[in-house]
């Protein structure tokens, strides 16, 4: 399976100060940085900054990231799914998750999300895969943003939208565990059919519902 990783760089304004967006970034570049406190949605700064080069440097990983000097305020994440989910049972190798975005707190509202997902599907380094996430409202920042759950989702189907990711149907347990829940899905324009017959059967195990 080709993994392409092409890297690209950018930048946006934030106030007097310049923003690199840059990615996929390699394991060694990625330990020279550290993060901001605020990063913690998922876990502790430290810890998660650990698991970012870990996961920089699998074959199909990769960390497209935003930085203010040689501080990480925003990344997003690619890596197969874990070995606990049933999107890993299908043994695929051109199916791939999105598996995180987070914005530190004081650089929200600028359009980083956005842009952070748009370099990472530049150049159509990921056209040969089918590229999904998992959304579950408890991973949802609703304290610090104000919105109730289905602002929330509308806000995350727009920003997935902006590089293709629309809404996909599943009898998955967790998903269907609040109506709130989603997932949404890119197929590669070079996937082949084979692989989103694949999916399908991923994606629904009691099809007699459907």
């Amino acid at each position: 399976m080709e993994h392409r990783k092409i890297y690209h760089e950018e930048t946006a304004s934030f106030g007097d100060r310049i923003i690199v967006i840059e990615g996929p970034v390699t394991p060694e570049r990625l330990s020279g940085y550290r993060m901001d406190p605020t990063l913690d949605a998922f876990r502790r700064p430290s810890e998660q900054h650990e698991a970012l080069i870990e996961i920089a440097g699998l074959p199909e990983g990769r960390i497209v990231l935003a930085r203010d000097g040689d501080v990480i305020v925003g990344y997003v994440t690619f890596h197969y799914p874990d070995e606990l989910e049933r999107w890993h049972e299908s043994g695929m190798p051109d199916l791939i998750e999105l598996g995180a975005i987070e914005v530190a707190d004081a650089y929200r509202g600028i359009g980083l999300s956005k842009r952070l997902l748009r370099l990472a599907f530049a150049g159509g380094q990921l056209d040969n895969m089918i590229v999904y996430t998992t959304e579950y409202y408890w991973h949802w920042d609703l304290q610090g943003t104000g919105m109730n759950v289905w602002q929330y989702r509308e806000m995350m189907e727009h920003l997935m939208k902006n590089v293709g990711m629309v809404w996909f149907a599943t009898d998955d347990p967790e998903i269907c565990s609040h109506p709130a829940n989603c997932l949404m899905v890119r197929v590669g324009p070079e996937v082949p059919q084979s692989s989103v017959e694949a999916f399908d059967r991923v994606r629904f195990r009691q099809r007699y519902m459907y």
